[in-house]
């Protein structure tokens, strides 16, 4: 029957809240102050009893308000307000002016009742004012403001705590959604400097590898041809050595400086390792990993390209198949090495597919395969699922 105490609840409030709770205070215990003084200025037959009657009130409410209970159970809450109104049926009894005690217990009822009990509580005190007007007036004096002041200003109580109810929660919807976005920025940056780290990474070591690893290698290729061409006795043979050797080290430093630049899906194991990793931890569809033939080691370059490409394709297969499983298949062949990614989801025209989608999309991924001479083709049909593949032919040095 009763609800948590949204005016009274001791949480945080804002400063409106704050000071309507105040205005109401201070609206009771005024309303209470002019009763019980009118009843002594006006020598009234009962005066002293009003007076009681409106300490009594005023005692109840500042006990309610005081009271912990009150405030965190709905039981104990719903308790204090029958004895707020078995108090002021007293006073009502008493006096007249008992009547405008109504109007605050109006916003009472609303805050600590639901809105249905709520409802019928606020229209049981306008029909108490009422009847407590008629009990005490003389008929000449009654006129229809008796019957429509109370039924106005519960009304009005409704509606006002109604509108402000509604302003509350679109208040609250506001302060999340601002919440979220503020979140989500923080998100998008991170993600947005992380993406950024792993894409200067690549490149460096990208450009390592075309540039000085190969420069490297085609010196000691180029020496290993003249140390072959001169006699046995030749002095140079000596100075050949010696420079094939310091190409040979600085190559390997070079190899290594672009394992340190691999991505950290790489850096723990072998490309199968880390699509099978990413098997494991793909939500949505059930994904699988499969390895053909003899795998080799590949060019830092190929395999960061190749697990993108697993990467943007299974996020696809996640975020737009609607598939129920996923596998990604790792083919090593004597002069190239193939990755397919096969889902059975909903597929779709690739003709008319977007050109891209934040870095994701099937352009991004044939511009990585192209970039190293490879092969990217993607086969689908509404309904029919997808399949993308992409061959890379394999270095004169991994075949």
């Amino acid at each position: 029957m009763a609800a948590t105490p949204e005016s009274l609840a001791p949480r945080p409030v804002t400063p409106v809240s704050r000071i309507l709770r105040l205005c109401l205070h201070a609206l009771l215990f005024g309303l209470l102050a002019l009763a019980a003084g009118r009843a002594v200025t006006d020598s009234a037959p009962r005066a002293g009893w009003v007076v009681a009657a409106c300490a009594v009130l005023a005692a109840v409410y500042a006990a309610g308000v005081l009271t912990p209970a009150v405030h965190r159970s709905p039981r104990a809450g719903a308790v204090w307000l029958a004895g707020l109104g078995a108090a002021w049926a007293g006073l009502l009894v008493l006096s007249p002016d008992g009547l405008w005690i109504a109007f605050p217990l109006y916003f009472l009822e609303l805050h600590l009742l639901r809105l249905r009990w709520g409802v019928a509580a606020v229209a049981v005190t306008a029909c108490a004012a009422i009847g407590g007007f008629l009990a005490h007036a003389q008929s000449s004096a009654v006129s229809p403001g008796a019957f429509l002041g109370p039924l106005l200003g519960g009304a009005v109580a409704v509606a006002t705590v109604l509108g402000y109810q509604a302003l509350y929660r679109e208040s609250e919807r506001r302060r999340e959604l601002i919440e979220e976005l503020i979140a989500t920025r923080a998100e998008l940056a991170a993600a947005e400097r992380d993406a950024g780290i792993l894409a200067e990474r690549e490149r460096l070591a990208r450009e390592i590898h075309d540039t000085l690893a190969q420069g490297l290698s085609s010196i000691q290729l180029l020496l290993r041809a003249a140390e072959r061409s001169l006699p046995q006795d030749a002095p140079a043979l000596e100075h050949i050595g010696r420079a094939r050797e310091a190409a040979q080290e600085n190559l390997a430093e070079a190899r290594r400086f672009v394992r340190a630049l691999t991505p950290p899906d790489l850096e723990h194991g072998s490309l199968a390792a880390a699509l099978e990793r990413l098997c494991t931890a793909a939500p949505g569809p059930r994904a699988r990993f499969c390895l053909s033939g003899a795998p080799r080691v590949l060019p830092t370059p190929y395999e960061v390209a190749l697990l993108r490409i697993a990467q943007s394709a299974l996020a696809n297969v996640v975020r737009h198949a609607r598939a129920d499983r996923a596998e990604i298949t790792l083919t090593f062949m004597d002069a190239s090495v193939t990755l397919d990614i096969v889902d059975d989801g909903t597929g779709f025209d690739p003709s008319s597919a977007p050109s891209g989608d934040g870095g994701f999309g099937l352009p991004a991924m044939r511009s990585r395969a192209e970039t190293l001479g490879g092969l990217f083709t993607v086969e689908s049909s509404p309904g029919q699922g997808t399949a993308v593949a992409v061959t890379l032919p394999l270095p004169l040095e991994a075949s």
